[in-house]
């Protein structure tokens, strides 16, 4: 037939074979299918600041990001994400060498280990992860040793010997996630202090993915990876506007990193989108200079709705690991009578009307995540409370 190839090779790049539909894009499928609630994906029902909405439509209307940025970012917003980091956290950085505007979070992490790792570099990374993580390491040749954060004390934790172990002559990079997505773990300053140490030791690049970093919780602390003795000249520091202001859609990231990192970064970057998200670029900025208010008034929310969920999910009777930071809430099936989330997430929108996300998809090691779910909070609060009573109501008709 025309157009047909007689090559029994597949068509989908060898490296990528075992990535098939995203695990979010499959669960808000079923969401829409079942018309049940959506708590799997991680986004806001609700949109961020007025103020910021306008300044998009401001821009627009201004003429300023309708045609191409420069490749960089606009030079307002670059000049506010150097102001955010010493700002929050005293870590100064130029605006014009060492920051990089990118398609949200998920194009800086493709970057920068497109970028800085080849064939046969091996890539450690805190597992679960997020998913994107393993395609991108994938893409570029390298090979992902993960390193697995596992439930002690009502929270996952890091076993910082395991990553000792997991080093190798090979290991080109670390991907370090914190406030840590899926399990809302936040590595403590020693924990962060004892990676650093390690990464000096060892002489390897960090790419630390902080998206989550104003969603920190009862005392939690985020503390860049960057701010440690020899960190700042070997880690690429990766956030992004969407979570932080309720706007997901914008995709607008950013790296703050030093030249010869971020130089490296943009010269794969270019490649990927080149430039995105032109007018939004400047509403981000001042998104970036808003009152430290609205910053605590943010999280305070979260934390509500944190709560409210966290205790939703326990009287359902899910084991509940309560996160430190993000918006999302791991659970444990077994108390249900249940030891397979994929199972288990695929059935729920028929017998509870609720959509949530197995946390096997994040891990190499599936037998690990088995019987771990993930709950995502950021919706408005009668929606958590409509889907607390779908799941009390499957729970006792079991």
């Amino acid at each position: 037939m025309a157009g047909m190839t007689s090559s029994a090779r597949p068509l989908l790049n060898r490296r990528l074979a075992e990535f098939g539909t995203t695990i979010f894009a499959e669960m808000s499928a079923l969401a829409v299918r079942t018309g049940a609630i959506n708590l799997g994906q991680g986004f806001p029902d609700t949109d961020g600041p007025e103020e910021v909405r306008e300044a998009a439509v401001r821009a627009l209307r201004d003429g300023r990001g309708n045609q191409y940025p420069p490749g960089p970012g606009v030079p307002e917003l670059r000049a506010a994400i150097a102001a955010h980091q010493e700002r929050w956290y005293g870590l100064s950085y130029d605006p014009d060498t060492e920051v990089l505007v990118t398609a949200g979070a998920t194009e800086a992490i493709a970057a920068a280990l497109l970028a800085l790792v080849e064939p046969g570099d091996e890539v450690i990374a805190l597992e679960p992860y997020y998913d994107s993580y393993a395609a991108c390491v994938a893409m570029a040749g390298g090979t992902r040793v993960p390193v697995t954060l596992r439930p002690r004390e009502g929270a996952f934790r890091l076993d910082l010997d395991e990553l000792r172990d997991a080093v190798t002559d090979r290991t080109r990079l670390l991907l370090v996630n914190t406030p840590h997505n899926p399990t809302g773990t936040v590595l403590t300053r020693a924990e962060l202090a004892a990676v650093a140490e390690l990464a000096v030791e060892r002489d390897l690049l960090v790419v630390t993915d902080e998206v989550y970093e104003h969603l920190v919780f009862d005392g939690a602390e985020h503390v860049p990876l960057a701010s440690f003795p020899g960190m700042r000249e070997r880690t690429v520091t990766i956030s992004s506007s969407g979570k932080t202001f309720s706007f997901t859609g914008w995709k607008v990231g950013w790296i703050t990193a030093a030249p010869a990192l971020v130089t490296a970064v943009r010269s794969a970057k270019q490649y990927l989108t080149y430039v995105s998200a032109g007018p939004f670029q400047y509403a981000v900025a001042e998104a970036l200079a808003l009152p430290g208010s609205y910053f605590t008034g943010f999280r305070d929310d979260l934390r509500a709705k944190r709560d409210l969920l966290a205790a939703g999910l326990a009287e359902a009777g899910f084991g509940v690991f309560r996160p430190a930071g993000t918006y999302f809430v791991t659970t444990d099936i077994r108390p249900l009578g249940f030891d397979d989330g994929f199972a288990f997430c695929r059935t729920l929108p028929e017998r509870a009307g609720v959509v949530a996300v197995p946390n096997a998809v994040f891990y190499d090691h599936r037998e690990e995540g088995a019987p771990f779910v993930r709950f995502a909070f950021c919706k408005r609060a009668d929606k958590l409370r409509e889907a607390i009573g779908r799941l009390s109501d499957m729970q006792q008709q079991m």
